[in-house]
C-alpha cells in the first residue's frame, strides 16, 4: 500500500456520487432512501494480474524519483522474488490496507510489456472510484474497463494516454468536456507516487438520482479490470555526469483502491455476505464490503429488486435518491388469508392505478382476488371477523332435501346466510323437514297433505280439528285471516318457504293483463323483470330471494339490477303467498315502494305474470303511452 496522505483522498466527499455517500452509514434508520456504508470493494477479494516480479527466478531492479528541479535522485536497487516473503511483491500487496501497510506493491515482471489488473466480485455492486497509487511512472497509455455480466462482456469506463489522439482516436476530455479519453493521468511525472483517479458518475455520466436506470447503467458492476498497454520511464535529469544504473522498465502499484457499495436500490442500509462467499485476508482489512442486501422498505431479493411475499400491491419501483423518498412496497389486502401475492397490471389498470395485488392460494375456504368470498360449498359466519380463520363456514344442506343448482351437480347454500336451497315442500335452513301441510321428506321433496289443515309428515294422515275450515280458489289477505275466530297458522322459526315452489298447493287467481288504465290507475311505483331464487319464512314475516334482471320503472328507491329481496305480505293459512312465486322461475313482477324501510312490497294489489317477452314489451308500451 502507497503513501499515508491517501487518508484525505478516500474521506473526500467529492469522490461519493450524490445520494450514495451521503446516505450510507451503519446507524441509519433507513426511513428513507438509504445506502449501505462504502468501502473498498478490493478489499477480502482476490486481486489477479498476469505476471508478478520473481515468478520464476529473483529479479534485480532499480527505479529513479526527481527532486523539485527534476533532477534524479540517488536510485533505489533491490530484488524481487516470489519464493521469499520479504521480497515477494503479489497483488494482495495493491489490496492491503494503506494506512497501515504504507509501503507494500504490487510489481510486474520486466519481461511483460503489458499488463492486466482485474477484479471478480460475487455479486452485482455499486462502483463509485477508483484510485491507483503507483510505485513506477505511470503507464503511457491504460484503459479501465467494467463488466454487468460476470466477465461475459466488457465496455469501457474511460481511456487513459498522454496523447489520446495518436494513442486511441479519441478526444480528449481535457480540452472536450466529457470525452471518453484523459491525458491528465498519464505523465511519467513524479516518477513514483503518481495517482490515477476516475470517477463513476463524471460528466457525461452525472445524475441527480443515484438509483435512477441512468445511475445503475453507469455504477453497476461485477468485474472491473485495468489493462496497463505501455510502460514509460522516469525521465528525470542526471544529476552528476557519473554513470547509473540503469532504470527498470515496470508496472509497479502501491494501491488499488476500488470504492462502491453494495447495491440495494436505495432500500438498505446494511448487507451480509452472499451465500458462498469467504473473504480473503490481508493485512490491517478490518472491513468488507459484502454484496447482500437486508432489505427495507418492504422490499426483498439479494439486491431489494423486488416486493416482499405479500406487499405486491403497486409496482415495485427503486428508491428516489434525489428527494429521499423511499418508495415502499405497499402490502395487498388479502384479509389475513394469504401468505403471498403478486402484481396484476390488469388489475392495476382497472383500479385506475390504485391496487394491482392478486392474492395467491386463497385460505381459510376464501377466493377471489383480495381472498374476499367464502368458496362455493361456505358461507359467512358473520359473527366472526372475516379475517378469522373459520369466518367461512360448510354448507350442511340435506342431501335429500337439497335442491340442485344450476351451477352443476353439488348443492350450495347462500354465501351470505347459508341458507340451503329447497326442494319442493321442504322446509328448515338446511332443508331437512317437510313444510307445515306437507308430507312424505324424499327424494323429490314432500307431497302436499290431503287434508284441510296439517298431516303428519310421516305417513300423510290427517290431523284431527275442532273447526270446520271452507277452502276459496283465492286466498284471503294475510289481514283477513287474522281477523277470523279460528285459529292461525303457527308457524316454527326459520323454517324454508318453499310452498312457493308448489303450485298445486297453492291456489291463487291468474292475473291477467287487460285494460291499461286499470293498470295505470293501481300507480305501482315499481316494475321489474326477475328470477326467482328462493323463499324464506322468517317467522314475522316472508322474504323472497331474487335476481333483477331488468328494471322497467323505479320512483323513489335506487332498483338495480343484481340481488334483492322482496317483501310478500299476503299469506294463506296454508302456508303460501299470493301471487305465487315460484323458485326457478322469471316474473314480471309490478308492485309499491315502502320508502321508510327501503323494501319492494309483493300482496295481492301487486301484477304478478310469468314473464314472456311479448309481455314485457306490452307493459313498457304502456307504461310511456298510457300511465304518463
Amino acid at each position: 500500500a502507497g503513501s499515508s496522505h491517501l487518508r484525505s483522498r478516500l474521506q473526500s466527499p467529492a469522490l461519493c456520487p450524490a445520494g450514495v455517500g451521503g446516505m450510507a452509514g451503519a446507524s441509519s434508520p433507513c426511513e428513507k432512501a438509504c445506502n449501505p456504508r462504502m468501502g473498498n470493494l478490493a478489499h477480502g477479494r482476490a486481486l489477479r494480474t498476469e505476471t508478478s516480479c520473481g515468478r520464476h527466478a529473483a529479479e534485480a531492479f532499480c527505479t529513479y524519483s526527481e527532486d523539485a528541479q527534476g533532477r534524479c535522485q540517488r536510485p533505489t536497487c533491490g530484488r524481487c522474488s516470489r519464493a521469499h516473503m520479504g521480497l515477494a511483491h503479489p497483488p494482495a500487496a495493491m489490496a492491503d490496507s494503506p494506512f497501515f501497510l504504507p509501503r507494500t506493491w504490487w510489481q510486474a515482471a520486466q519481461d511483460a510489456p503489458r499488463e492486466t489488473i482485474r477484479l471478480d466480485l460475487e455479486a452485482t455492486f455499486y462502483f463509485t472510484h477508483l484510485i491507483m497509487v503507483f510505485k513506477s511512472p505511470r503507464p503511457a497509455a491504460m484503459v479501465l474497463e467494467r463488466s454487468q455480466d460476470f466477465g461475459e462482456t466488457w465496455k469501457p469506463y474511460k481511456y487513459f494516454a498522454a496523447n489520446c489522439s495518436a494513442t486511441f482516436g479519441l478526444k480528449d476530455d481535457v480540452r472536450q468536456r466529457g470525452a471518453i479519453c484523459t491525458s491528465r493521468y498519464s505523465s511519467p511525472f513524479p516518477c513514483t507516487g503518481g495517482e490515477v483517479i476516475f470517477r463513476a458518475l463524471s460528466p457525461p455520466y452525472a445524475a441527480e438520482d443515484p438509483y435512477s436506470a441512468e445511475a445503475q447503467a453507469q455504477l453497476k458492476i461485477t468485474n472491473l479490470r485495468v489493462r496497463l498497454l505501455e510502460r514509460q520511464g522516469c525521465p528525470c535529469i542526471p544529476a552528476s555526469p557519473a554513470p547509473q544504473p540503469p532504470p527498470s522498465l515496470h508496472f509497479a502499484i502501491y494501491d488499488f483502491i476500488v470504492k462502491g457499495s453494495c447495491f440495494c436500490n436505495g432500500h438498505a442500509d446494511h448487507c451480509v455476505p452472499v451465500a458462498g462467499f469467504k473473504p480473503t485476508k490481508a493485512a490491517g482489512v478490518f472491513h468488507v464490503v459484502h454484496g447482500k442486501c437486508m432489505c427495507k422498505h418492504n422490499t426483498a431479493g439479494s439486491h431489494c429488486q423486488h416486493c416482499a411475499p405479500l406487499y405486491n400491491d403497486q409496482p415495485w419501483q427503486a428508491a428516489d435518491g434525489k428527494t429521499g423518498a423511499p418508495r415502499e412496497c405497499q402490502s395487498c389486502k388479502c384479509n389475513g388469508h394469504a401468505d403471498t401475492c403478486h402484481f396484476d397490471m390488469d388489475a392495476w389498470l382497472a383500479s385506475g392505478n390504485r391496487s394491482g395485488g392478486v392474492c395467491d392460494n386463497c385460505q381459510h375456504n376464501t377466493e377471489g382476488q383480495h381472498c374476499q368470498h367464502c368458496k362455493l360449498g361456505f358461507y359467512r359466519d358473520l359473527r366472526k371477523p372475516f379475517s378469522a380463520p373459520d369466518a367461512c363456514k360448510p354448507c350442511s344442506c340435506h342431501p335429500v332435501g337439497s335442491a340442485v343448482l344450476p351451477l352443476g351437480p353439488r348443492t350450495f347454500c347462500d354465501p351470505s346466510t347459508g341458507d340451503c336451497p329447497c326442494k319442493p315442500g321442504v322446509a328448515g335452513p338446511r332443508c331437512d323437514r317437510c313444510l307445515p301441510g306437507y308430507w312424505g321428506f324424499g327424494a323429490y321433496g314432500c307431497r302436499p297433505c290431503d287434508c284441510a289443515r296439517s298431516c303428519d309428515p310421516h305417513t300423510g294422515d290427517c290431523h284431527s280439528s275442532s273447526s270446520d275450515v271452507t277452502w276459496h280458489n283465492e286466498a284471503p289477505p294475510f289481514q283477513a285471516v287474522l281477523n277470523e275466530s279460528e285459529p292461525t297458522w303457527s308457524w316454527e322459526d326459520e323454517q324454508g318457504f318453499s310452498a312457493l315452489r308448489h303450485s298445486g298447493k297453492c291456489e291463487c287467481k291468474e292475473q291477467v293483463l287487460g285494460n291499461p288504465k286499470v293498470f295505470c290507475g293501481m300507480k305501482y311505483t315499481y316494475v321489474i323483470k326477475t328470477k326467482i331464487l328462493s323463499a324464506h319464512d322468517k317467522g314475522s314475516h316472508a322474504e323472497v330471494g331474487v335476481k333483477i334482471k331488468k328494471v322497467l320503472k323505479s320512483t323513489k328507491l335506487k332498483i338495480l339490477r343484481g340481488k334483492r329481496t322482496l317483501y310478500p305480505e299476503s299469506w294463506t293459512n296454508r302456508g303460501c303467498t299470493c301471487p305465487i312465486l315460484n323458485p326457478g322461475l322469471e316474473y314480471l313482477v309490478a308492485g309499491h315502494e315502502d320508502v321508510r324501510t327501503g323494501r319492494l312490497i309483493v300482496n295481492m294489489k301487486s301484477f304478478v305474470h310469468q314473464w314472456k317477452s311479448a309481455l314485457g314489451r306490452k307493459i313498457l308500451e304502456i307504461l310511456k303511452r298510457d300511465c304518463n
